[in-house]
């Protein structure tokens, strides 16, 4: 243990550090509001970036951003350290890149329709089992006819034209109703109006620039600006689960690393698990446990650890325990499942503990050799070295000058894709007519572009029908057990092959 990288977190009887090459085990940070949670966040983001780890996480509050900046540690702060035996104690500011979804407070983030899928669209859009499987019939006509699928007025085009052409789909790949395809186009249009034309387009999100570190070796910081986002907790969500998603799905397999390439914090949880289906649950919960084979860390931060389901909480083997109230029946049997989650300490009653605990103290348990779980600890977390508290416009800025993505992803790119295709079709469709009519003299001719029901199930010279397209997608379905085709999008990692 002497000579193995770890993060010192706080102390108690004795020091609590996190181990660097356990921490891909996961982990919660849990406790009341003012309890400390955030401090003991930015504890640990400090702590891996030293060690040349870069961090993902959102800032909810507006309160992290000062992590960018050198702290100025006040008298109070000053004699924590001392207590706690750091010595040259001194403040510190760290390499961080802002990102934002509405591109205000810093880089723009983005992903594409198709990357997104209809599972993670569906629950965007709260959409039901019904409606969903009418989404899920337009992205593989989508697929089909090779329309592709970038931002949000593709999907809107999309969806426009299965309405027009609702009753040769329903021959075609299963029943779709108008009326469904209406609450879908009601449901797009709210999500319109909550900034999605911001989510959706390109350039899309490179991973790669999410695990840079600096010339010092410190691993960079991003945080995303999510404090106008949390007004759209359901969009907050989604989006922090596309990227979990895109990690497993691009990231290779590297076993237990010494220390993990990427850590990602997930702020207020509850909100990823709150009214999620079965299906959604259980497919979080396999990446929970498969990630950290591709050397990555996440870390749940919630007020109570009922907020994460039981199967996922047992995945969680760094524990950071801020203190409950217990007022209430649900506060009692919080404090009760968050003691019995603990190793025992024989030296007192862990549920008794937390509900005494200070501000800035809390029960401590990290996985220590061969990852079994320490005993709990009770302990006083270390003071940051960065900045407690949100920065200023102007330091904002000067940070976001400073960045190594500075102009990737300001300026969006609109290439042709669904909306525009779906455009030209129907011109050429509208024109093809009347040029055959001009040239026989008797009426229209075959409609080359067009998309009758001929056209649409056995295709043209130039485009290939809807049974072909369902043969052949027989046909990759079977050489291909995960079948692709047949359900593609969140956690695609794991339904869809490469």
């Amino acid at each position: 243990m002497a000579n193995e990288a770890t993060i010192f977190i706080g102390k108690g009887e004795k020091p609590q550090c996190l181990t660097l090459k356990y921490a891909n085990r996961h982990g919660l940070i849990a406790g009341a509001t003012g309890t400390g949670k955030t401090v003991s966040l930015q504890v640990l983001a400090e702590g891996f970036s030293r060690l040349g780890v870069p961090v993902f996480m959102a800032d909810v509050k507006g309160d992290l951003a000062g992590i960018s900046q050198i702290g100025q540690p006040g008298p109070q702060l000053i004699e924590r350290a001392k207590e706690l035996g750091i010595k040259d104690y001194r403040g510190e500011s760290f390499p961080v890149m802002f990102w934002d979804l509405f591109g205000r407070d810093g880089h723009p983030i983005r992903a594409t329709v198709s990357d997104m899928g209809p599972l993670l669209l569906s629950r965007l859009m709260e959409l039901n089992e019904a409606q969903e499987g009418v989404l899920n019939i337009a992205v593989k006509l989508a697929d089909d006819q090779g329309l592709l699928l970038l931002d949000l007025k593709d999907l809107k085009a999309l969806i426009t034209f299965t309405a027009e052409q609702a009753k040769e789909l329903t021959i075609a790949y299963g029943n779709v109703s108008k009326p469904t395809v209406g609450t879908i186009q009601r449901r797009l249009l709210v999500l319109e109006q909550q900034g999605g034309e911001n989510i959706f387009g390109e350039p899309a999100l490179d991973l790669n620039d999410l695990m840079r570190t600096d010339r010092n070796g410190y691993g960079y910081i991003n945080i995303l600006t999510a404090d106008k986002l949390m007004e759209s907790p359901r969009v907050y969500a989604t989006f922090m689960l596309w990227i979990l998603s895109e990690l497993f799905e691009e990231l290779p397999e590297v076993g237990d690393l010494d220390k993990p390439k990427l850590v990602f914090f997930f702020d207020e949880a509850h909100l990823l698990f709150q009214d999620a289906p079965k299906a959604l649950l259980d497919k979080i919960e396999q990446v929970v446990r498969l990630i950290r084979s591709k050397g990555v860390g996440i870390y749940f931060i919630s007020q109570n650890p009922l907020d994460v389901p039981e199967k996922i909480l047992g995945q969680l083997g760094n524990r950071i325990q801020h203190g409950l109230r217990s007022f209430t029946p649900r506060d009692q049997k919080a404090v009760r499942a968050a003691a019995e989650t603990f190793r025992p300490n024989p030296a007192f009653d862990p549920a008794e503990a937390i509900t005494e605990l200070a501000v800035g103290e809390a029960l401590i348990s990290m996985l220590e050799g061969k990852g079994v779980p320490g005993m709990v600890q009770r302990a006083f977390v270390r003071p940051p070295t960065s900045r407690i508290g949100p920065v200023s416009e102007t330091e904002r800025r000067a940070v976001i000058s400073r960045s190594p993505v500075l102009g990737v992803y300001d300026k969006p790119v609109d290439r042709d894709s669904a909306y525009e295709q779906l455009r030209a079709r129907a011109a050429e469709s509208k024109a093809a007519p009347q040029e055959a009519a001009g040239r026989t003299g008797r009426g229209p001719a075959p409609q080359p572009g067009g998309w009758g029901l001929p056209e649409i199930l056995t295709g043209t010279s130039k485009r290939q029908g809807v049974l072909e397209a369902l043969a052949k997608g027989v046909a990759r379905s079977v050489g291909n057990t995960i079948g692709r085709e047949i359900v593609r999008g969140v956690l695609g990692s794991i339904l869809r092959g490469k």
